[in-house]
């Protein structure tokens, strides 16, 4: 497969919340920071290497969080980015904190999310956030008391569109009755489908659905599986296929494989142009039961 002019709008595009066009295959900031997504990238000029490379790349949607580094992921986008060009939306996270290396807990408080909403608006130098999303919910938390701080954010101007990430089918729900949730950011890929339900009223109601981890293909991606076969028929890496066929899974579909790697991000974008047969796509579904 050649990847040497990758353009993420080969896959099309998606609009989230009726006015923002982004192309469908993005980019997660998470991997630009340090190891354990904590603290600042062994090496800052790659780094911003890769976010400008994403841009050079026709990839104009980046997701990020604060708690990604933490705040390290958002400096870094805006150095390397700021002033953002007209049509690039970047869309952050609120509702975990760090506490270390791999440690994540949640803090849905109403006035923690509003202080996190300031922080990002401060590192990401904008007056608002075009897609601010809930990070998880907090079982600590009322899940209405969380969107409904994100809903007063709203009110106040300080974001456009508002999403929610790592809910259930009831959850969703339940947000929906408070605000209008554009895009759902929950783990899905080749190997854990468990959010299919929420992904199918995504798809039934026209938001967009962010899978994160998009490219483990676990067992699917040895030699003989059917990501295997399909990389080797197509000149291209499972990593490719995988995303390729979330790309084909549904038009809501907003996968945002992420990378410190200038070269690893070329590979990911490259799957925008991969076009897997019925065939292939049914294999792979078929192999995990669905």
């Amino acid at each position: 497969m050649d990847t040497t002019n990758p353009s993420a709008a080969a896959a099309g595009t998606f609009t989230i919340g009726g006015d923002i066009e982004v192309n469908r295959l993005g980019f997660g900031a998470m991997r630009i920071t340090g190891d354990g997504v904590w603290g600042p990238p062994p090496d800052r000029d790659a780094a911003l290497r890769v976010l400008r490379r994403a841009l050079e790349l026709e990839t104009n949607f980046i997701d990020t969080a604060d708690s990604y580094g933490p705040d390290v992921s958002e400096e870094l986008i805006a150095a390397a980015l700021h002033p953002y060009p007209e049509g690039l939306l970047i869309a952050t996270k609120g509702g975990l904190e760090r506490t270390g290396p791999g440690r994540w807990p949640r803090n849905g408080r109403p006035e923690h999310l509003k202080r996190a909403c300031e922080g990002s608006l401060r590192r990401l130098q904008v007056e608002r956030i075009d897609l601010y999303q809930l990070h998880s919910p907090d079982t600590d938390v009322p899940y209405a008391e969380s969107v409904g701080a994100l809903k007063e954010l709203q009110e106040e101007g300080k974001v456009r569109h508002i999403g929610v990430s790592n809910v259930s089918a009831e959850q969703l729900a339940q947000a929906r009755e408070l605000v209008e949730v554009v895009t759902v950011q929950n783990r899905f890929n080749l190997t854990d489908r468990a959010s299919e339900d929420v992904l199918e009223l995504c798809e039934r109601d026209g938001i967009g659905f962010i899978p994160w981890f998009p490219l483990a293909a676990g067992d699917l991606a040895e030699p003989g599986g059917p990501v295997s076969e399909a990389a080797e028929r197509h000149d291209a890496g499972p990593g490719q296929v995988a995303l390729a066929w979330l790309l084909a899974r549904s038009p809501v579909m907003l996968p945002i494989p992420g990378t410190g790697s200038v070269e690893h991000l070329e590979e990911n974008v490259g799957a925008a142009a991969l076009r897997l047969e019925d065939g292939e796509w049914r294999a792979i579904a078929d192999a995990v039961g669905g």
